[in-house]
C-alpha cells in the first residue's frame, strides 16, 4: 500500500494560512483510500485463508503418506515373509525333486532286479514242471495204476459178490496209494474214494456181512428143528399102540382138521420146513440187494412159520425165533451205494495228462484202456477174502 507525499514548495518559512476546505472538496480522497484499504484487506483475508487450505491440505497429505508409508512398510515386511517362505518351498521342492530322482532311481533298478527275480521263477517253475512230469512218468504212474486197480477191484467186488467190506478195505488202499502221488491235480480223485467210502460205510458191512452169516446158520439148521407133536405120537416119544395104529388107519380113510386159512394147511406139515426155509433164503437174497423191506417182510414169514409149524417150546426152535428177532432189528441197512466216480475221474485225468505230455513232447504212462484182473495174492488185495 502506498502513501502520497506532499509537494515541497519554496516558498516562505511561514506558510500562507490556507483557506479552510470545504467539505464537498475533502471527502472523495478519504473515501476512495478506505475503498481501496478494504478491497486489500480483503484480498489479504483470501490469501490467508487460501494459504491456510493449502497449507492444511498438505498436512493432511502428508499425514495420508505417512500412514501410506506406514502400511507399505507394514506390507512390505509381509511380502519379504512371504518371498522367505517362498525360498524356503523352492527350497524344499529342489530337495523333494532330488529325493523322488533318487526315489525313481531306486524304483528303476528295483523293477530291473524284480523283473530278473520273476524271470528266475519262471525259469524254475518250468524246472519244477519237467521235475512233475517227470516223476507223473515214474513213480506217479506205478502209484496210479496201482490205485485204478485197487478202486477197479472194489467195485467189481462190490458187484459181483455185494462185498462192501472188501471193497471198503479196497478204497482205503486205494486212497493210501493217491495221498502218496506228488501230482496235486488228483486231489479230486480222493475227494471222490472219501465219498465213496463214506457211502460203504453208511450201509454197516460188518454188521451186514454178520446178518448173512446168521441167516446162512439159520437156514442150515431149519431142517432139524423140531415140528410140533401129531396126536398119533405120545408126549413121551414111544411109538403108538394098538389101537392109536387102528385110529390112524381109520383117520387115513376120513380126517377131519381144522384150516386156518395158511397156505399150509391142505398140505404136508413137513413142507413147513420147505417154506421156513426159503422164507430165510428170500431174507439173504433181500439183504444182498439192499431190500430192507423186502428183507422184513421174509423174517416176518419164517417167524409167522416157527411159530405154526415147529415146536415152539423146543430151544432150538426159541433160539431160532430170538436170532430172527435180532435180524429184523439190525443196523445193517440203508441204499446200495453207488460205485465208479472216483475210478471214471481218475481214468479221466490220466487221460488229460496224457494229452498235455504228447502236446509238450513228453511221454506220461498213459492209463490203462482195459480194466484187468485183480490177482488175489497182489499186495492191493482187500483184507475180506473172496466170496
Amino acid at each position: 500500500m502506498t502513501t502520497e507525499t506532499p509537494p515541497t514548495d519554496t516558498a516562505p518559512a511561514t506558510p500562507a494560512p490556507a483557506a479552510a476546505p470545504s467539505p464537498a472538496t475533502s471527502r472523495p480522497p478519504v473515501a476512495a483510500a478506505s475503498r481501496r484499504g478494504g478491497g486489500a484487506l480483503a484480498l489479504a483475508i483470501l490469501l490467508s485463508l487460501a494459504a491456510l487450505g493449502a497449507a492444511g491440505y498438505t498436512a493432511w497429505t502428508v499425514w495420508e503418506m505417512r500412514a501410506d508409508l506406514g502400511e507399505a512398510n507394514g506390507l512390505r515386511g509381509q511380502v519379504d515373509t512371504l518371498q522367505a517362505g517362498v525360498d524356503g518351498m523352492r527350497q524344499e521342492n529342489a530337495n523333494l525333486r532330488r529325493r523322488l530322482n533318487d526315489a525313481d532311481a531306486v524304483n528303476r533298478s528295483a523293477r530291473e532286479e524284480v523283473l530278473g527275480v520273476s524271470e528266475r521263477i519262471r525259469n524254475l517253475e518250468d524246472a519244477v514242471a519237467n521235475l512233475s512230469e517227470r516223476s507223473l512218468s515214474g513213480h506217479d504212474a506205478m502209484l496210479l495204476d496201482e490205485a485204478e486197480s485197487l478202486l477197479r477191484m472194489a467195485k467189481e467186488r462190490f458187484a459181483l459178490f455185494g462185498d462192501a467190506a472188501g471193497a471198503l478195505s479196497a478204497y482205503d488202499l486205494a486212497d493210501k496209494t493217491l495221498a502218496a502221488v506228488n501230482d496235486s491235480a488228483f486231489a479230486a480223485v480222493r475227494q471222490d474214494v472219501t465219498a465213496e467210502r463214506e457211502a460203504l460205510a453208511a450201509v454197516a458191512p460188518a454188521a451186514r456181512g454178520n446178518d448173512l452169516s446168521t441167516l446162512a446158520d439159520l437156514r442150515a439148521q431149519l431142517p432139524t428143528l423140531p415140528l410140533k407133536r401129531d396126536d398119533n405120537t405120545s408126549e413121551d416119544g414111544t411109538p403108538p399102540g394098538f389101537w392109536q395104529r387102528a385110529g390112524s388107519a381109520l383117520g387115513s380113510i376120513v380126517r377131519v382138521s381144522h384150516d386156518d386159512g395158511s397156505p399150509v394147511a391142505l398140505a404136508d406139515q413137513r413142507i413147513a420146513r420147505e417154506l421156513a426155509a426159503l422164507d430165510v433164503a428170500h431174507a439173504e437174497a433181500a439183504l444182498l440187494a439192499y431190500d430192507d423191506a423186502g428183507r422184513t417182510a421174509a423174517l416176518k414169514r419164517a417167524d409167522a412159520a416157527l411159530a405154526a409149524y415147529f415146536d415152539t417150546t423146543a430151544p432150538a426152535v426159541k433160539t431160532a425165533r430170538s436170532r430172527i428177532a435180532a435180524l429184523m432189528g439190525s443196523q445193517a441197512r440203508g441204499n446200495e451205494p453207488k460205485l465208479g466216480a472216483a475210478l471214471a475221474e481218475l481214468r479221466n485225468l490220466r487221460s488229460v495228462h496224457a494229452l498235455q505230455g504228447s502236446s509238450q513232447g513228453t511221454h506220461p504212462a498213459p492209463a490203462a484202456s482195459a480194466p484187468a484182473p485183480a490177482h488175489a495174492g497182489s499186495s492191493g488185495a482187500p483184507a475180506g477174502g473172496t466170496p
